[in-house]
């Protein structure tokens, strides 16, 4: 296997294994939520598809780090919640039996909640760290939207393998109302697949590759959908600037990196709301190298490469950029026009 192979096959059987909890959460009529110290939701998929994923990660890798969004804390004071999320994961592993050997199991309740803790990784730029987001869009897995469960690996602050499952997604995007389901996989220098999730877990995926566009007036930008995440006003002053006149695609999540990857979109815009905020790594790791493995490339609003070798955040970035190769100056310098700020000096 070539470098970094296993990972990726690790990372796809995670993403996997964590959407089957996650898609069963939805469908059944236990969608309970909780609420952290900074006010957002949290779903009992949160915390099972943690523990799920990190099981898979450190079956594999025992000596590895993760990066995780979430703790077990409200489950060890909340025996009813503990019990409920329990279960999912328990139904989960039997559900996948066929992963046993790649990805392990998860022994009880208690195991699940010392895996979920041990997300309590701070980053770095050293060593083997993962990034993991067990529910990245949570308020779009609420509404029946787009969400996906992102896990990415990085060596020594490089992002270098990972796989990204968004089970609202279309299998066929010229078919929406068709299958939904895939997995996106990518190595760093080995480029970027999908696949539907209904494949079986060996199945090949397809490679995919963005739009190569040079004329910004036939592009069209992908954003979120919640405007705390990124300024929409100003994403469509920029959209006027470059000649874009179609109307921007509103999704949650990493889903959006994806989407652009297999040539759904083009640009993915998240400007800065607040010029103290920090990009958590989890919501961009995977992402970034399908991008950049498609034909595309990945920089913050001012032009700089996204930084994860700093901790659990993106620290000494503002704002996100994604767009192909023949287009992204163009998009950076509408964007820093916008913002009122320089250009950053060529190294």
């Amino acid at each position: 296997m070539t470098s970094y192979a296993r990972e990726r096959k690790i990372a796809e059987l995670a993403v996997r294994r964590a959407s089957l909890l996650t898609d069963s959460v939805y469908h059944s009529r236990v969608k309970g939520t909780v609420t952290k110290e900074d006010k957002s939701p949290v779903t009992i998929a949160d915390f099972g598809a943690q523990s799920v994923v990190i099981g898979a990660v450190l079956h594999a890798f025992p000596n590895d780090a993760v990066v995780g969004e979430e703790d077990a804390d409200v489950l060890r004071r909340d025996a009813a919640t503990r019990e409920l999320v329990w279960g999912l994961v328990n139904d989960a592993v039997k559900s996948s039996p066929e992963l046993e050997d790649d990805i392990g199991t998860v022994a009880d309740a208690e195991e699940m909640m010392n895996l979920i803790d041990r997300g309590n990784s701070e980053g770095g730029a050293k060593g083997r760290i993962w990034a993991l987001d067990p529910i990245d869009g949570t308020k779009g897995f609420l509404r029946g939207g787009q969400y996906a469960v992102c896990l990415a690996l990085m060596q020594d602050g490089e992002v270098v393998a990972g796989a990204m499952a968004c089970p609202n997604l279309p299998v066929d995007p010229s078919t929406p109302s068709g299958e939904r389901g895939v997995v996106f996989s990518t190595v760093k220098g080995a480029g970027a697949t999908v696949k539907p999730l209904s494949a079986s877990a060996d199945a090949e995926g397809s490679p995919i590759a963005m739009n190569a566009i040079t004329d910004l007036s036939d592009a069209s930008f992908c954003e979120s959908v919640e405007a705390g995440h990124s300024s929409h006003g100003q994403q469509a002053a920029i959209a006027k600037a470059l000649g874009i006149t179609k109307e921007s695609v509103r999704m949650d999540s990493q889903a959006k990196y994806g989407s652009i990857a297999r040539g759904d979109g083009d640009v993915y815009l998240r400007l800065p709301t607040s010029a103290t905020y920090q990009e958590k790594i989890w919501d961009h790791a995977v992402g970034k190298l399908l991008v950049e493995e498609a034909g595309g490339v990945v920089t913050d609003a001012h032009g700089k490469p996204l930084d994860f070798s700093k901790g659990r955040t993106l620290k000494d970035n503002k704002g996100v950029v994604a767009a192909a190769k023949g287009v992204h100056g163009k998009v950076i310098e509408a964007v820093m026009k916008e913002l009122g700020v320089s250009p950053v000096p060529s190294l």
